[in-house]
Parts: structure tokens; C-alpha cells; sequence
């Protein structure tokens, strides 16, 4: 953990699992514990990912699954190049809404490409860094569609079977990584998500700047 500086905290899960909420949450309580950190989407941060997010979103057209995994690399790319490496390099903590494991679960376990090809491609444009831990908020795809409602972008509108796929291919990752990726009951109530989200992160980021104490990083 933080071979190369800073803190990287990820949270992943499909569409419908709270995640967002969660993220909300996570920002304010980093902000009013006083932590430094920064906070990116994916796809987005950029001027060139939020360009990118707008066409993988969008429902007038399709696009082929290799075509979705390329443009969700290039976003990742200008994200890693121009906000998270360097603020890793920095020190800082940065807090991402979605990352690799998303790549591996949707355009992977769920749209059937190869799962080589995608790590290759996530090591070239992340420079090989892996988030320090990553939350999965598991739930099951039945409840995840009741909470999305009726207006879906175009991942969303895919049928309950691609859903399926991506949920357990993010149990796959987890059970692959268990050092990394903690799964959570996204079932649960909000706020008591959160409680326990918060009191398996606090720890690493502690241990995070106790480091960084007994170590001159700056």
C-alpha cells in the first residue's frame, strides 16, 4: 500500500447500488474531518472525459462493446495523465467514483471481452497503479433496478442478465484481490452504509498519515 505516494480510494458497483450517495457522503464527512483530498468520476474530470461521458451515456445510438471499452480507457487516460497521477505524486488523496474494476466488470464479465486485453490497457494508462482500496457496493440487480427508476442512460437500459454478469464479475475481483476490494451490503439503510464504509477507511487513512509522519514526504 502507497508504493508510489498519496492514497488512492475507489468505489465501484452497478448502476442502481447507492454509489453515488455513498460518494456524496464520503466527500463530506473527508471535508469536515478536515482531510485533504480530491474527488474525480469516471468518466469525466476532464474536459475531454466529460466529452466522452456524454457519448457513452447517450441513448440515440449504440456502440459496439470494444468501441465503449476504448472510449472509457481514453477518458481513464486524460484523467490519470492530467489529475490522479499527479496528484498521487503530490501526496494527496484522491477519491474516485468508479476506476479499472469498472472496465473489468461491464466491457469484461458483462460484455464479454477479454479480461487480459483490459488489464494490459488499464496498466498502460494508469501506469500500473492500482487504488489503495476500493469499495464494491454489492446488491443484487433486482433492487438496483427498482432504485434507477425510469430514466436510464444507456447502460442502465440493458436487461437484468448484463447486470448480473457485471455483479458477479465484481464479486470475481474482490475474491481475486481480497487485499485491496472490500465488498459492502449496499442493501443495507444509507446512513448505516456508510458507518461501516467509514469505519473500514478510517484506518487506512490514519495509517495513511502516520506514514507520511514518520516520513518526511513533503
Amino acid at each position: 500500500m502507497f508504493k508510489t505516494g498519496g492514497l488512492l480510494v475507489s468505489l465501484e458497483g452497478i448502476d442502481g447500488c447507492g454509489k453515488s450517495t455513498q460518494f456524496e457522503l464520503l466527500q463530506a464527512r473527508l471535508a469536515e474531518k478536515g482531510i485533504p483530498f480530491i474527488a474525480v468520476r469516471e468518466p469525466g474530470g476532464t474536459a475531454v472525459g466529460e466529452g466522452i461521458r456524454k457519448v457513452l451515456l447517450q441513448t440515440s445510438y449504440s456502440l459496439t462493446t470494444e468501441a465503449e471499452m476504448l472510449l472509457y480507457l481514453a477518458a481513464r487516460a486524460e484523467l490519470c495523465k492530467q489529475i490522479i497521477l499527479p496528484s498521487l505524486r503530490e501526496g494527496k488523496m484522491v477519491l474516485c467514483d468508479r476506476f479499472i474494476d469498472s472496465t473489468q466488470a461491464y466491457q469484461g464479465y458483462g460484455g464479454g471481452l477479454d479480461l487480459r486485453w483490459i488489464k494490459q490497457l488499464n496498466w498502460q494508462v494508469t501506469g500500473g497503479r492500482l487504488p489503495d482500496l476500493t469499495f464494491i457496493l454489492n446488491l443484487s440487480v433486482e433492487k438496483a433496478a427498482e432504485r434507477r427508476g425510469s430514466s436510464l442512460d444507456r447502460l442502465e437500459m440493458r436487461d437484468l442478465s448484463y447486470h448480473r454478469r457485471v455483479q458477479q464479475g465484481y464479486l470475481k475481483v474482490a475474491r481475486q484481490e481480497p487485499e485491496r476490494v472490500e465488498v459492502l451490503d449496499a442493501a443495507m439503510a444509507k446512513d448505516n452504509l456508510f458507518t461501516v464504509l467509514w469505519s473500514k477507511l478510517q484506518p487506512v487513512i490514519e495509517m495513511y498519515y502516520k506514514m507520511r509522519s514518520d516520513h518526511d514526504f513533503q
